[in-house]
């Protein structure tokens, strides 16, 4: 699913929602056209950047309480039933799980940080096996 900008998590969805990973595609409610799998693949697949990451901490999402949460509830994307619907799992998850720690939430602001993390992933992407 490719659309043009990546959408914000919806900080206002209720407790229970977010309590409880969402069901796999099938029946589920729509929300602005796409389901809620839908949209938290696209936004945790977006996690995968260090810039998002930059812009993020920019905003002062990663000081938020409720944004913190939903990022502690995104985990469930490493259990293998969800893992491989994302197209790039290792920094995916890697980042995912770096959001979970309130140092690197702010350490994230730094430009150095993001250009790190960005070379790591050319370099691993050009170590990665092409065969």
């Amino acid at each position: 699913m490719a659309m043009a900008t990546i959408p914000q998590p919806d900080l206002a969805m209720s407790t229970t929602a977010q309590e409880t990973p969402p069901a796999m595609p099938s029946e589920e409610p729509k929300f602005g056209g796409f389901t809620r799998f839908e949209i938290e693949l696209e936004f945790v697949q977006s996690l995968a950047s260090p810039l998002y990451l930059n812009h993020l901490a920019s905003l002062k999402y990663l000081e938020s309480p409720p944004f913190i949460a939903y990022l502690s509830y995104l985990q469930y994307w490493a259990q293998p039933a969800y893992t491989k619907y994302l197209t790039y799992p290792g920094p995916t998850l890697k980042n995912l799980e770096l959001l979970q720690q309130e140092r690197f939430r702010a350490d994230i602001l730094s430009p150095d940080v993001v250009a790190r993390l960005m070379d790591e992933g050319a370099k691993s992407a050009a170590e990665w096996p092409s065969s």
